[in-house]
């Protein structure tokens, strides 16, 4: 039994090295499981199971709480005990108190074995769609690169690999999110805007898209210092993906509006580069139109 509880504890540390996941996420889910697996199987028990796990000795130990009554009170195999068995676990203990007996080593090997096996396959694919679902989530509204894993023929979706610091996840763009025109093959890098994570029985699923005019705002904070900085500040977008684009942008400096119409105008030309795919043709881009007062977008 102690290989095995070795064995367990290397496993659990392998797992937080290799994915991440921490070693105390890992032993309260095997704990959780062991103590049911056993209530399956002695179904009169209720809360007096206790699982014991020693990271320094690296052991895992299984005990049944039972009270000791006297044999005029005696009704329940599986919570109480006589006197005279009492003292077999301790020479001490007295009517009331509760003793602690611990479960056959043979029989809790094999509960034991079943249920980690179990928890560590389920606790790693929860800790991970949980680690996914965090970073992505705090990526909504940005920009991410992603590589063109898949394109479906019949639907146009798209399905892109996208990544945040060191986690990966697939996405799925799809055909209504797509720039009309655009020429899209396996292995092309692309920007795409994250527009929301959710939660789902399959994991996470990250709502991604070309077309969503976040994302040109995302990318004229990131060209242009004084919209970055907050100096001008953008109030509306209409955007034709893969036609023209129009935005209405304000400051309150009554100085800053030709310098900004000069930087902004200035910076279009960059944004195209970089949001076509490689090897994609460049667009145009529509001049925009920038002013002291906010205007409707055209």
């Amino acid at each position: 039994m102690s290989a095995m509880n070795a064995e367990f504890f290397d496993a659990i540390e392998q797992i937080e090295k290799e994915k991440g996941i921490p070693r105390g996420y890992m032993q309260e889910k095997i704990q959780q499981a062991l103590l049911t697996a056993f209530k399956r199987d002695n179904p009169d028990c209720e809360d007096n199971v206790e699982v014991i796990m020693d990271e320094n000795k690296k052991t895992i130990s299984m005990f049944v709480l039972k009270t000791i009554v006297e044999e005029s009170e005696y009704v329940n195999d599986a919570t109480q005990i006589l006197l005279d068995e009492a003292h077999h676990y301790d020479k001490k203990a007295g009517i009331g108190d509760t003793v602690r007996i611990p479960v056959e080593t043979k029989k809790f090997g094999r509960i034991a074995a079943q249920a980690a096996k179990q928890v560590i396959i389920q606790g790693i694919r929860e800790a991970e769609r949980g680690i996914i679902y965090d970073e992505f989530t705090s990526k909504e509204h940005e920009i991410l690169t992603g590589v063109v894993t898949r394109i479906d023929p019949r639907t146009g979706a798209v399905s892109i690999k996208i990544s945040s610091n060191s986690e990966f996840t697939e996405a799925m763009l799809s055909a209504t999110e797509r720039i009309k025109g655009e020429e899209l093959t396996e292995g092309d890098r692309i920007k795409v805007y994250v527009v929301e994570v959710r939660k789902s029985t399959r994991g996470p699923q990250v709502l991604i898209s070309r077309t969503h005019p976040g994302l040109v705002k995302r990318l004229f904070e990131l060209e242009v210092p004084e919209i970055f900085d907050g100096t001008v500040e953008i109030r509306s977008i209409a955007r034709e993906a893969g036609s023209r684009t129009k935005m209405a942008v304000y400051s309150a400096d009554p100085e800053i509006d030709p310098a900004a119409r000069r930087s902004i105008s200035s910076s279009t030309a960059r944004i195209p580069s970089s949001t076509s795919p490689r090897r994609s043709p460049r667009r145009r881009s529509s001049p925009l139109r920038c002013s002291r007062k906010a205007t409707a977008a055209a």
